[in-house]
């Protein structure tokens, strides 16, 4: 191993020599043989205190100064007590490794990565269930950097017309992770499942061939008998089915709800930012039917519930919406009604029944609103506006009760 101070050197003794080992100093080596010239870093291992020779490159493609840098690299790694060779060794045999990894092993290490950022904690589950059902079966196990278009038609296709809304998310999680891939350098070139300019030239547009699934309702002229039925009811499901009629809310949004969201006194529910569907604090009118199921559901409170005001069976753990679908199914006399369309239920009452100003009812919904201009100029939330419709839309459920 040379011990002499580096760049010992020029141009044209590189060029000049014929045969034989040249010496530049700071451990770099000029080994030419016949034909053959060879860089070479010949250092002793701080690792097994064994000399070794570790090559840098041809002698034609590499220029000193190239050969210089590289030699500089290896002496900052002795530095450091690493062995530049076993360094090398060990970044190849990972370059080799990945350049194999599957579309699966990226995919769930997309997932584990974005599952942070992700404000519901079901996201991560769907994600791998939706693969598993229609991806993995085809290109889990296929390197990722050998996906093609033909693979990403070969899932698409068989489900792109009958399950349009299913195939279009999964199209877009596909290039969400062959794009992690490519920029982990794991694949290179367009991302097959890219839908601009690629997948739309092949498959007709999502909106022309989905076909619209409401969610079904139950009629408003029902609502009271409905909602009879819950209350006679003691089972909690039953409680978190009419809070969330009462509120107009999401059931995941009632299910999880926690007593330190609620303010019985002022009668408000403040949803935060990361349990709604838009990402923004939802504040929520309570009217007297809202607080009267709180108040049947606070004397159950334990320490085995924890925060939430409508516990499941599992210790601190939520209701499940299978849970709260059973029980309007019950209540209901027919499995044809979902928790979700109570929802439509209370628009529909609010256009059909009522006068109060369309944005009112879609406040209380907590839908975003289309109109960019009407959005920028609207500061309020309207909260004293929705007290009052959400305090007729229980006196409606319970005057319609008393009639049936």
């Amino acid at each position: 191993m040379s011990r002499l101070a580096p760049n010992r050197l020029t141009a044209r003794q590189i060029t000049a020599h014929k045969e034989g080992d040249l010496c530049d100093g700071g451990n770099l080596w000029l080994v030419v043989r016949g034909a053959s010239r060879i860089w070479t870093f010949r250092y002793k291992s701080p690792v097994t205190d064994k000399r070794r020779e570790m090559s840098l490159g041809s002698g034609y493609d590499i220029s000193l100064a190239e050969a210089r840098m590289l030699a500089s690299d290896a002496r900052r790694q002795l530095n450091q007590k690493v062995d530049p060779l076993e360094q090398r060794q060990s970044e190849n045999a990972i370059r080799k490794r990945e350049a194999g990894i599957s579309f699966r092993d990226v995919a769930e290490r997309y997932i584990s990565d974005q599952a942070a950022g992700w404000r519901d904690p079901l996201r991560p589950k769907n994600w791998r269930r939706s693969l598993e059902l229609h991806a993995y079966d085809l290109i889990g196990d296929k390197p990722v950097a050998k996906i093609e278009t033909g693979d990403i038609l070969s899932i698409l296709r068989p489900i792109w017309v009958e399950k349009t809304e299913t195939a279009d998310k999964l199209r877009g999680r596909m290039e969400r992770i062959l794009d992690y891939a490519r920029t982990h350098g794991w694949r290179a070139g367009e991302n097959p499942a890219r839908w601009k300019g690629h997948i739309s030239a092949i498959l007709p547009k999502p909106s022309n061939v989905s076909k619209v699934e409401h969610h079904k309702a139950i009629d408003r002229k029902d609502i009271g008998r409905v909602m009879a039925a819950l209350a006679e009811s003691q089972g909690m499901a039953a409680k978190a089915v009419r809070f969330t009629c009462l509120t107009a809310g999401r059931s995941g949004e009632a299910r999880n709800a926690t007593w330190s969201e609620i303010d019985l006194n002022a009668r408000m529910w403040t949803i935060p930012a990361h349990r709604m569907k838009m990402g923004k604090e939802h504040r929520v009118p309570l009217s007297d039917g809202a607080v009267a199921v709180l108040q049947e559901v606070l004397p159950l409170r334990d320490e085995r519930a924890g925060d939430l005001v409508f516990p499941g069976q599992k210790r601190a753990k939520p209701l499940s919406d299978v849970a709260l679908s059973k029980a309007l199914h019950i209540a209901a006399g027919t499995k044809d009604v979902t928790v979700h369309g109570l929802r439509s239920t209370f628009r529909d009452w609010a256009a059909e029944e009522t006068d109060y100003p369309s944005e009112v009812a879609e406040m209380a919904l907590a839908h975003a609103i289309s109109n960019k201009v009407e959005a920028a100029y609207r500061r309020g939330d309207l909260f004293e506006k929705r007290r009052e419709m959400i305090e007729t839309w229980y006196y409606y459920t319970k005057f319609i009760s008393t009639k049936c």
